[in-house]
């Protein structure tokens, strides 16, 4: 059963998400909030999988719960949902560590979906987003910076993480090397530990840094 954190302003909004979530397998809702102001106290008592949060709220907004929330030990996944799909937010979220970001447009079932796959350690990026991340993230100063993280990397870590920035699973990725899903789970971790990326969207986001998609 996935443990969920539900954060937004609009109590509506909350008991709709809430109701879609909960008509789907293995999600409860755990706790709920209309801002991040209380966001750590949630997390030591209901130690959700992951934390769904709204962006633009009043008090503390759903950037700087990334913020927080990924900052912590053994931090859940955040997936960010919002009615607001700009650049500046998309990236703020994903540079503080973000696992997904979907628009609050996204039908249900793919919302179900979403919770599913960042709880099990995947990413999860509405196509419109995806889309733009490369024009994004491959401009700028930041290549040289990004392929310098990327050197230390053995060529089979290389292939995984370029692997990742694709968009890959784990599973895909798994069938593509002709090995186990345990073992691309060792090679993304060596990645992380070796690049500072703390999940699998910045191991993206540093590939599309370094040019590599």
């Amino acid at each position: 059963m996935l443990k969920v954190l539900l954060i937004d302003d609009e109590a509506l909004v909350r008991s709709g998400v809430r109701l879609i979530l909960e008509s789907g397998p293995g999600i409860e809702v755990v706790a709920q909030a209309g801002d991040g102001a209380g966001v750590l106290d949630l997390l030591h008592r209901h130690h959700p999988d992951v934390v769904l949060t709204d962006i633009q709220m009043p008090g503390v907004d759903g950037l700087e719960v990334t913020r927080l929330v990924t900052a912590e030990p053994d931090p859940p996944a955040v997936l960010v949902l919002t009615t607001f799909d700009l650049d500046e937010y998309v990236h703020t979220a994903l540079r503080h560590g973000a696992t997904g970001f979907l628009i609050k447009d996204t039908p249900p079932r793919e919302l179900v979906k979403a919770v599913h796959v960042v709880g099990g350690g995947e990413a999860m990026l509405s196509p419109a987003i995806t889309r733009r991340l490369p024009a994004h993230f491959a401009t700028g100063g930041g290549a040289v910076a990004a392929r310098t993280r990327l050197a230390p990397l053995t060529p089979r870590e290389r292939e995984v993480a370029v692997a990742v920035g694709q968009g890959s699973s784990n599973a895909e990725i798994a069938r593509a090397l002709g090995v186990s899903e345990a073992t691309v789970k060792v090679h993304l971790g060596r990645v992380m530990a070796k690049t500072g990326a703390t999940n699998r969207t910045q191991v993206a986001i540093l590939i599309h840094d370094a040019g590599l998609t």
